[in-house]
């Protein structure tokens, strides 16, 4: 009997995307003779049951394109916007997966659809997942596509900014996407040879930073470039946040529990636009005109990279292995040139962050990069 898989892309949009949803599309037809349709803008797609027939005409042509063919979205199944009401649409989503008499349902995306794929696995859908982000920090995996399009973007940013850094004897500090993880901004600060790096791993004393900027004007280097993630902040600023996530998990009841979580959703929410007051302290502490660019979504768009072709190829065709030897409830992770089947509940909850002893901080350091502390 004919085999059928569904496809949804999830969350965020990501280099590799499209090459992932071409590899695993083809494998599954050509090599297993399976039938494929694609849900569109994510889990709303599955929950509205809007669907196209994956083929090889819809496949051809879109390896190197960015973005995502099925269109996404970040609607969580079991608490999604209908009618002005949030609601737990889980059940019909089970039932258009049945409709079309699926053997399988893929989801592509990062940490929250890795969560939002385990819970219809607990509705009895058989999931299986690929990992994609330009955060890096979906756990089990060595590496997520997307990550290395974003990094080589990122690092193009930071050359280019060198050279009015020198022209105007400036600060420039720049922002780096990469949520609570600090891959990305270390990988590009390194490689684009920013003097200075922050990252949430490493609570920043902004001092320090100042410090190290005035040594190098008194060293005679007029200018300095900040690479700052976008999750990174200071020593203060990271005690209050602890406090605040403490109080949330020690919450005796239901009522302080809520109470707690609204205090600490508005210190997150005062952490946005944290980098320009960064660049504001750093301009007063040192006395040099400092500017701030934040790259934003421009590091998640265009072509996706080679590299990110390949893992993503790699890792689609492997998907349409695991179906057809009917492994479900897992990802499909990236392990040295290969791939391996991690199980979902190994990998829900589960944020790669960058360890405090991993190879790239101790090259930052070993060339004189200030990291803040």
């Amino acid at each position: 009997m004919t085999k059928s898989i569904g496809i949804l892309t999830a969350g965020g949009d990501s280099p590799g995307l499209n090459s992932a949803i071409r590899a695993l599309g083809k494998t599954a037809q050509e090599l297993y003779g399976m039938e494929v349709i694609g849900f569109r803008d994510g889990f709303r797609g599955l929950m509205e049951n809007r669907t196209i027939r994956l083929k090889s005409e819809n496949l051809s042509g879109i390896l190197t394109i960015g973005g995502t063919i099925l269109g996404t979205s970040r609607d969580k199944p079991h608490r999604m916007p209908i009618g002005g009401q949030v609601m737990d649409m889980r059940d019909v989503m089970v039932d258009n997966y049945h409709k079309h008499h699926l053997d399988a349902l893929v989801c592509l995306g990062g940490g929250g659809t890795q969560k939002n794929a385990y819970r219809l696995m607990q509705k009895g859908i058989n999931v299986i997942t690929l990992p994609k982000t330009i955060d890096n920090d979906v756990g089990g995996t060595d590496v997520t596509f997307g990550f290395d399009t974003a990094l080589g973007i990122a690092t193009e940013a930071i050359d280019r900014l060198h050279s009015t850094a020198h022209s105007h004897h400036r600060i420039i500090v720049v922002e780096i996407m990469g949520h609570n993880a600090g891959w990305l901004a270390l990988g590009a600060g390194i490689a684009g040879g920013a003097d200075v790096i922050l990252i949430p791993e490493i609570p920043y004393d902004v001092k320090v930073v100042a410090q190290a900027i005035r040594q190098r004007s008194r060293a005679g280097k007029n200018f300095s470039i900040v690479a700052v993630s976008e999750g990174a902040m200071s020593l203060d600023d990271a005690k209050i946040l602890r406090r605040a996530r403490e109080k949330v998990e020690k919450a005796e009841n239901k009522e302080a529990r809520k109470k707690a979580k609204t205090k600490l959703a508005e210190l997150e929410k005062q952490h946005v636009g944290n980098t320009l007051r960064l660049t504001n302290r750093l301009e007063e502490l040192t006395g040099l005109e400092s500017r701030l660019t934040i790259l934003g979504h421009l590091q998640r768009g265009g072509t996706p990279s080679a590299a990110d072709r390949l893992l993503a190829s790699r890792l689609g065709t492997a998907c349409a292995h695991f179906i057809s030897e009917g492994k479900f409830g897992v990802m499909v992770a990236a392990r040295g040139d290969g791939a391996e089947a991690v199980p979902l509940d190994q990998v829900v909850g589960r944020r790669k962050t960058v360890p405090l002893d991993h190879p790239w901080i101790v090259s930052a350091r070993g060339v004189g990069t200030c990291l803040g502390d």
